[in-house]
Formats: C-alpha cells, sequence, structure tokens
C-alpha cells in the first residue's frame, strides 16, 4: 500500500510539475486578471458613456419583460473588447514576433563545389573529380 502511494505521488509530482502544465496555470491566472480589468473598464467606463443615451435610467436597468438588456449588453461588450485584445496581443503582435524570431536562416557554408574540368558537382574537400579524375590539388 506505502509502495503504491509513492509511485502514485511521484506519477502525479510529474505530472503536476512539467513545464508546460505550470505555464498552463501562469496563462489562467492571468487572463482571468484580465478579464477582470476589461469587465470593470466595460462596467465603469463604457457602459456609463453608452448610458447618457437614455438618462433617467442606469443600463443595469435596461430591460424588456424579464429580459435584462442592459446587462447582456454589457457581458456582450466585455467579451467583444477581452476578445479584441486577445487578438491584438496574441494573433497579430506574438505572431508578427514569432515571424521575426523564426525568419530565413543564414546560408550555410557550402558543402560542393564545381570540377574546373568536367563541371560537375564534387565534395568541396575532394581533391580528385570522380568523374573525369582530374587532380583538383588541395
Amino acid at each position: 500500500m506505502l509502495k503504491q502511494t509513492t509511485s502514485l505521488w511521484s506519477e502525479f509530482k510529474a505530472f503536476a510539475f512539467k513545464g508546460n502544465m505550470i505555464d498552463l496555470a501562469v496563462a489562467v491566472v492571468i487572463g482571468a486578471a484580465f478579464g477582470a480589468v476589461i469587465k470593470s473598464m466595460v462596467d465603469n467606463l463604457i457602459m456609463p458613456l453608452i448610458s447618457y443615451v437614455t438618462p433617467s435610467t442606469s443600463y443595469y436597468e435596461w430591460h424588456l419583460g424579464k429580459l435584462m438588456i442592459g446587462r447582456f449588453l454589457a457581458d456582450l461588450i466585455t467579451f467583444l473588447a477581452i476578445a479584441a485584445a486577445v487578438f491584438i496581443m496574441v494573433v497579430k503582435l506574438l505572431g508578427s514576433v514569432m515571424k521575426r524570431a523564426s525568419s530565413a536562416p543564414a546560408p550555410s557554408e557550402p558543402t560542393t563545389k564545381e570540377c574546373p574540368m568536367c563541371l560537375s558537382i564534387i565534395a568541396l574537400k575532394a581533391r580528385k573529380c570522380p568523374q573525369c579524375t582530374a587532380d583538383l590539388g588541395v
């Protein structure tokens, strides 16, 4: 029983402390904080500006019967703001950084050369052409 528990614990540690698992946990925490900031921006800045259309009521009170239109509108604007920010930050900025980082590699050193006698392609370090047997020197 103790050996099974130790084995289970070691498997769990190997799973939980993988690099990509920790990266995922950090991303979730940062994403939640980012979502809270965007929600606050929409609730405290954007929606009050929109509520000037109907100055007699708050946007939270906008409704059609029991349908809470104002709250839905605030959530929709929050979603669109988060989606736009993620698109700009992840797709555009990170994409351009990744494209720059993985630009075309520099040309490597040549590994072949041309025989001056028969013009065939031979190894760079060859002293004799395998096609025409010309002596190429060193």
